[in-house]
C-alpha cells in the first residue's frame, strides 16, 4: 500500500461501516490530511483505526471559549483532535462536543498508549470521556479543585489561590492482593538528582507482579503559559518543556508556526537545525549508555561515556551559545551560524568521537557481566511497544524501525539517507545497542548535513499568520517522534499550543517491560527507557 492508498481504504471503510455520513469535510492540516468526524462516530473510527494498524500520535482537547475562537455566534465548544500515523503519513482526526456538556467517548479501548493523554485533557479543559477503563485524575494532583479547568478561558494564569498545595497522599492506587504479596513505594522523591515519580511496586518475594507510576509533581503550566505569547517566546516556553530536548522541541514548535505562516526557512538554517538535533541526540544517548552500565555496576563504561559527553557539550556551548543549545532555534530560522574555524572544529570532534566510542562499545557489546544483567532484562515484546505507540530507541528496540526522519523525512533530512538501527529482542541490551548505533549514525549523518551544507542566510521573518492559522510540527527527537499542535488567535499570538513527548507512550510501556523481572533490575530497566518526568508533566 503506497502513502496515500491507506487514507482512500479508511475513508472507505468508515463510509461502508456508517461510521461517518459524509466524506466532504476531509481537509489538509500541513502536513497531516485532517477529517471532521461527529462526535458519535469518535469511537468506531478509532476501532477502525485500530484495525488497520495505524499508530496514534496523540490525543488533544482546544477549548473555543474566548471571543474570537469561532467565526460565529455559536455556543462554546472543546474541539478535540488525534492524530493517527501510517506508513510515514499523518491523519488528524477532529471533533468538537458543547462547553457546557462535555462528552465524548473514550479511544483508549482501542490505542492503550491514550489512556493518560485522555485523563489529562480531563483534567485540563473538563472533557468526559465516557468508557473510559481509568477514570482517575492524573495531571491535578490537589493544586486545583475538581470541578475547575486551568485550560478555560476563566481560570486564571497565576491559579486561584496562593497557598501551599496539599500531598497528593490519596491518590487511590491500585491494590494487589495475595498472600505474600507486599507493596514498595519508592519516591516521589529520589535519593539521586531525578526529577520526582513515584513508582508503587507489588511484588512477591524479589518478582514484581505490578508496577504503578505516579506522575506530574511539577506540573508546569506549559499549555496555559503559552497563551498569549508571540511566536519567539513561544519558541522560548517550548525550549524548556524538557531540558535534554531542548532543540528538538523548539524545533517542533518552530516548525509548526511555520508551517501556519507559510513561512519559508532557509536551507542553511534547516540544516544548522539539523546539526543541533543530531549533536543533541548524541550527547543523550551517550549519557544513557553510561548510565546503563552504570546501574548494574560497570562504572568503567560510565566514566568515558561522561568524560565523551562532556568534551561534547563543551563544543555545543562554544558554537551554539549554550550545552543542551537552548534558544538556539527561532521561528524562522537560526541564531548562531558556522565560521570557517568551527566547521574545521566539528570535522575534528566528529572524528576524535568515532575513534573514541568504537573501542568502548567494542567492550559494552561484548562483556560477560553486562550481558549477565542486560540480556533478556526489561523484555518488551513488539505487539506492546506497538499497542503503547512506541517510538524511538523504544520502539526500535522491539522491532519497530519507525522513524520520522525516514519515514516522513522534512529537511534537511529530505536530502541524505537516514540509518534506522532496529533490534528484535525487546530487552534492555537491545535498547543499549540501539542507541550505540544511533551515535554511530549520528557522527555519519552530521558529516553528510557538513558536506551538503548551503550558503545563504540563517533567518527569514515570520508572516503574520491568519487567524485560527493552525500548524502541526512533527520532528525526530533523541527519544522518538515529538509533536507539536500550534493555532494562532486573531493578533497572531498564540492561542493553542500543545506539545507531545514521546514519554507520555514510554513511560506506560515501563510498567509493562517490568512484569516479571526482579526489583534490583528496576533502576537498570528505568534507565533503559530514561522517560522524561518533565516532557509528560506540562
Amino acid at each position: 500500500m503506497n502513502r496515500f492508498d491507506w487514507l482512500s481504504e479508511y475513508l472507505a471503510r468508515l463510509e461502508d461501516e456508517h461510521v461517518i455520513a459524509h466524506r466532504g469535510d476531509a481537509r489538509v492540516l500541513a502536513p497531516a490530511h485532517r477529517l471532521a468526524l461527529d462526535p458519535e462516530d469518535w469511537a468506531p473510527a478509532a476501532r477502525l483505526a485500530a484495525a488497520m494498524g495505524l499508530r496514534h500520535a496523540g490525543v488533544w482537547a482546544d477549548p473555543l471559549d474566548t471571543p474570537g475562537d469561532l467565526d460565529d455566534e455559536s455556543e462554546p465548544v472543546i474541539r478535540v483532535r488525534s492524530c493517527l500515523e501510517y506508513a510515514g503519513d499523518y491523519l488528524l482526526l477532529e471533533t468538537e462536543t458543547p462547553l457546557a456538556r462535555p462528552l465524548l467517548a473514550s479511544q483508549t479501548p482501542y490505542f492503550p498508549g491514550l489512556d493518560r493523554l485522555e485523563r489529562h485533557a480531563h483534567d485540563m479543559t473538563g472533557l468526559v470521556w465516557t468508557n473510559h477503563p481509568d477514570e482517575r485524575r492524573w495531571t491535578r494532583h490537589q493544586a486545583w479543585p475538581a470541578d475547575r479547568f486551568p485550560l478555560r478561558a476563566d481560570f486564571p494564569l497565576g491559579g486561584e489561590h496562593n497557598k501551599r498545595t496539599p500531598a497528593d497522599v490519596e491518590y487511590p492506587f491500585t491494590p494487589v492482593l495475595g498472600t505474600g504479596v507486599y507493596e514498595i513505594p519508592v519516591g516521589p522523591v529520589h535519593a539521586g538528582i531525578i526529577e520526582p515519580g513515584h513508582f508503587r511496586f507489588h511484588a512477591m518475594g524479589e518478582d514484581v507482579l505490578k508496577l504503578e507510576e505516579r506522575l506530574g509533581y511539577v506540573h508546569k503550566g506549559i499549555e496555559k503559559l503559552a497563551v498569549g505569547r508571540d511566536p519567539n517566546g513561544l519558541a522560548r516556553l517550548a525550549g524548556r518543556v524538557s531540558g535534554d530536548s531542548t532543540v528538538a522541541h523548539t524545533w517542533a514548535a518552530c516548525q509548526a508556526m511555520e508551517r501556519a505562516s507559510g513561512c519559508e526557512v532557509p536551507p542553511r538554517a534547516l540544516s544548522l537545525r539539523g546539526l543541533m538535533a543530531e549533536r543533541e541526540r548524541i550527547a543523550n544517548h551517550l549519557g544513557d549508555i553510561g548510565a546503563i552500565c552504570n546501574d548494574v555496576g560497570f562504572a568503567f563504561a560510565h566514566v568515558q561515556c561522561a568524560r565523551l559527553r562532556e568534551l561534547w557539550q563543551r563544543r555545543s556551548h562554544a558554537l551554539f551559545g549554550h550545552r543542551f543549545m537552548m534558544d538556539a532555534i527561532i521561528p524562522g530560522g537560526v541564531v548562531h551560524d558556522l565560521t570557517t574555524d568551527a566547521f574545521r572544529e566539528l570535522r575534528q570532534d566528529h572524528a576524535a568521537l568515532h575513534r573514541a566510542i568504537e573501542p568502548l562499545f567494542d567492550v559494552i557489546e561484548d562483556h560477560p557481566s553486562l550481558d549477565d544483567r542486560l540480556i533478556g532484562t526489561g523484555l518488551l515484546s513488539k505487539a506492546d511497544a506497538r499497542a503503547f505507540g512506541c517510538t524511538g530507541y523504544v520502539g526500535k528496540a522491539s522491532g519497530l524501525g519507525f522513524d520520522v526522519r525516514h519515514d516522513h523525512a522534512y529537511p534537511p533530512y529530505d536530502g541524505v539517507r537516514v540509518e534506522v538501527p532496529v533490534q528484535n529482542d525487546g530487552d534492555v541490551a537491545a535498547r543499549a545497542t540501539v542507541r550505540m548505533d544511533e551515535v554511530r549514525a549520528g557522527l555519519w549523518m552530521l558529516d553528510r548535513l557538513l558536506d551538503a551544507l548551503p550558503e545563504g542566510e540563517i533567518h527569514a521573518p515570520l508572516p503574520t499568520p491568519e487567524a485560527n492559522a493552525m500548524g502541526l510540527g512533527l520532528i525526530e527527537g533523541w527519544r522518538g517522534e515529538i509533536l507539536s499542535f500550534v493555532r494562532f488567535d486573531a493578533h497572531g499570538r498564540i492561542a493553542r499550543y500543545f506539545p507531545r513527548d514521546p514519554s507520555w507512550f514510554t513511560w506506560p510501556a515501563l510498567e509493562r517491560l517490568i512484569l516479571g523481572n526482579i526489583v534490583p533490575d528496576f533502576p537498570v530497566c528505568n534507565k533503559s527507557v530514561n522517560g522524561s518526568y518533565s516532557g509528560q508533566d506540562l
